[in-house]
């Protein structure tokens, strides 16, 4: 696929900065959606839109939070299901039998949640990631 021959970048212009001028550059195009430093200064220069990035504070450290939690109830349920998976390994003694009984419908009703719960922290958090 060519471009058309008005689209072509055929002159290169080259500009000297000092190091703060530089810095002070790449952090301002950090904070916009370009993608490299020419497309960025090619913008500013003909003073073309530029999509300013911006985040709320608040929501990212509610993501975090919640990814943590997310983490910590995947491990609880993987501890869970560990013990259990123990106990079935003793089931000939009589006393663990009913315990596994008992247990058996609660670790279901536990990883049964722990996945609700995932399920809705990852749908949180890519509608977090979307604004």
């Amino acid at each position: 696929m060519k471009k058309k021959e008005s689209e072509v970048r055929r002159t290169f212009i080259k500009i000297r900065m000092n190091d703060a001028e530089i810095k002070m550059v790449k952090k301002y195009k950090s904070q916009t959606t370009e993608r490299s430093l020419s497309e960025y200064m090619r913008k500013v220069s003909m003073q073309k839109p530029i999509t300013i990035k911006y985040r709320n504070q608040s929501a990212d450290d509610f993501l975090k939070e919640m990814l943590g939690l997310k983490k910590e109830l995947n491990a609880i349920g993987n501890n869970f299901n560990q013990a259990v998976h123990k106990l079935h390994l003793l089931d000939k003694i009589p006393e663990f039998r009913v315990w596994l009984n008992h247990y058996e419908s609660v670790q279901q009703s536990l990883v049964s949640k722990v996945e609700e719960i995932k399920l809705k922290v990852s749908k949180l958090y890519e509608e977090w990631l979307q604004k």
